[in-house]
């Protein structure tokens, strides 16, 4: 692309993450210069049909015909996708025209690094079609491609965004599997996924009482901790790991849920286990490799689960814990504008991965470019 001018570009962030709750979208403008923060211009959110969501869920085991299958989904996904920019740039003065191009992250349906490959879906060729923007995707595959996890990705924007000259910030971001970003001052950025989020209470909410979430962690307040299934999931040598390091569904689904379980336990005791289960690994991350941290910031769905937040902070009694709204960040939309980010880096073909915290051998520019 050419120099910048004088005037701001507009970008536009598309997250679809895996607790496959729905489109974020976002309009974000990038001023000229570099240290000044990205504008938030608008937000929008497509939730998923339930039958969408039960066919994604589908996708992530092998199953007849699933290359078939996979494709018309990426498709569907798409024109989703599409909607959703509509809706998004309907409620501006802006046009298609204005806008530099679309970061779309799609859905990711396998994430396996350790085999040197990770698949999001959304065929962003026929979302650029049907928009008339330029769409980046595939943010993942090039860090892969470089010895690294390809995950989390977020950390660098959360570097140029949030990190403060003397408070030691550490950002968690709590979507289908939780990650943190860790932003000591003075220090290097480091961040890596530290296990289940979302994922696992919402499924076990949706088996259980035939809704896609609990609500604030009101269901799982009513229950107890069971500390010998407790202490079964934390033995998943996952948690020992050290970073970088990355998961998804793969790993922490179902199956691995029940193969935990003995069948005698109370719906709602095991609800308040997996909550457990989420803030402890959390809270042990941030004290094994966050040391000293001061400020705990939190966005994604978990920030809107008033039994999970209470809990963090009791875990972590020495820092603060609040949402990403405190530093002036929309909790639900903070991936989002980090995927618009990553949208303008590889446009200006910006290198946007951060080895320390994938594991890649160098810097990367990040995405595959389907021009207008």
């Amino acid at each position: 692309m050419t120099p910048r001018e004088h005037q701001p570009e507009l970008y536009i962030g598309l997250m679809s993450g895996t607790s496959l709750d729905g489109i974020d979208a976002v309009l974000v403008a990038f001023e000229p210069d570099d240290t000044a923060r990205p504008r938030l211009i608008a937000k929008s959110y497509l939730p998923y049909p339930d039958d969408l969501k039960q066919v994604i869920l589908a996708l992530h085991t092998p199953s007849h015909d699933e290359l078939h299958n996979t494709q018309l989904i990426a498709n569907q996904l798409a024109k989703l996708y599409a909607q959703t920019v509509c809706k998004l740039l309907a409620a501006t003065p802006h046009t298609a025209r204005q806008i530099n191009a679309i970061g779309c992250h799609g859905q990711t349906i396998r994430h396996r690094p350790e085999h040197g490959y990770t698949l999001q879906i959304g065929n962003a060729a026929l979302l650029a079609e049907l928009t008339g923007i330029s769409v980046v995707s595939d943010f993942r595959s090039r860090d892969i491609a470089a010895g690294g996890q390809g995950a989390p990705l977020v950390p660098a924007f959360h570097d140029k965004l949030l990190r403060h000259a003397t408070r030691h910030r550490v950002i968690v971001n709590i979507g289908g599997i939780s990650n943190l970003t860790d932003l000591p001052p003075g220090g290097a950025t480091c961040g890596f996924d530290c296990g289940p989020g979302n994922l696992l209470m919402d499924a076990w909410c949706m088996q259980h009482r035939d809704e896609p979430y609990d609500g604030g962690g009101a269901w799982a307040a009513t229950g107890t901790t069971i500390p010998a299934l407790l202490d079964k999931m934390l033995a998943e040598p996952f948690f020992s790991l050290p970073p970088p390091k990355s998961s998804g569904r793969d790993l922490f689904n179902m199956d691995w849920l029940h193969q935990r379980l003995t069948g005698n336990e109370a719906a709602t005791d095991v609800q308040a286990t997996l909550l457990e289960l989420t803030c402890r690994s959390i809270a042990d991350c941030i004290r094994q490799q966050c040391s000293g941290a001061q400020e705990i910031y939190v966005c994604g769905g978990g920030a809107h689960n008033a039994t999970l937040m209470k809990r963090l902070s009791a875990l972590l009694p020495d820092s603060l814990v609040e949402t990403t709204q405190a530093v002036g960040v929309d909790a639900d939309y903070l991936e989002a504008i980090a995927f618009a980010w990553l949208a303008e880096q590889a446009m200006h073909r910006h290198p946007a991965n951060l080895p320390a915290v994938t594991g890649a051998r160098h810097p990367c520019i990040l995405g595959a470019i389907y021009p207008a």
